[in-house]
């Protein structure tokens, strides 16, 4: 580990700008919308599917699955402060441990799913490549990687990439089918990662999204004449198919 990861992420929960835990479960409710919405979107439809969380913090996302119908799903994550804030929330299947290694112990083609949310924004590109084979290699064919990520193709990428002192990079759809292609993957799909609609102040919130995305796509349509770019919020979700 190079000396400022060391330093940083030895203290990552307690140098951070806000409490990146909540004390009950209660404090989870703000990210119900989004998770919720990623979950029935892209998670496999079967309910004992075997899922992974590679990077899963606290275990919100895992907490939401399980809500869900998820039975077969765990985590695991490097922070011991995050997997001890797990614990004190009471969400299982959260353990700490490298997230390589913890895929190294995983037989060939034993999952369903691996997902990747805030994650691969922390790693160089050769971690990436590491990482990105890994996950290929214990997916079961049909078997999908869901990522969630900085979005460089947002005006606004700025706030992700450098709100964090561990980001390496952003990425874009090109840029990661070029991963996913590389390593073995047959197909991969984009989205955004919009405001979810939770009540008044967030429906507001969605529907003043829609018309702030028309106008980037406007911009991006004047700038360069492809019409097709349709990934413009802060993050993107990709799903990557092996």
């Amino acid at each position: 580990m190079s000396r400022y990861r060391e330093r940083i992420y030895g203290q990552y929960v307690a140098a951070a700008s806000a409490p990146l835990a909540p004390e009950t479960l209660a404090g989870l409710e703000p990210r119900r919308g989004v998770l919720a919405r990623l979950i029935a979107d892209h998670f496999p439809p079967s309910r004992e599917a075997r899922i992974l969380e590679v990077g899963c913090g606290h275990g919100a996302l895992l907490h939401f699955a399980r809500q869900a119908g998820y039975t077969n799903i765990a985590g695991v994550d490097g922070s011991t402060a995050q997997v001890e804030a797990a614990g004190r929330l009471g969400i299982p299947g959260v353990r700490h441990g490298d997230l390589l290694a913890a895929l190294k112990a995983e037989p060939d083609s034993s999952l369903d799913a691996v997902v990747a949310y805030d994650v691969i924004e922390h790693l160089t590109k050769d971690e990436l490549l590491d990482l990105t084979d890994a996950v290929h290699r214990v997916l079961r064919p049909g078997g999908r990687w869901i990522i969630h990520a900085p979005n460089g193709l947002s005006p606004f990428v700025g706030v992700m990439r450098y709100g964090d002192l561990t980001h390496e990079q952003a990425f874009t759809p090109e840029s990661l089918t070029q991963l996913f292609l590389a390593c073995g993957f047959r197909e991969a799909s984009f989205h955004e990662d919009p405001p979810a609609a939770r009540g008044l102040k967030s429906l507001v919130r969605a529907l003043l999204w829609r018309v702030v995305r028309a106008v980037m796509r406007l911009a991006l349509v004047v700038e360069t004449g492809i019409p097709d770019y349709r990934v413009f919020t802060i993050n993107l979700i990709a799903v990557a198919v092996k």
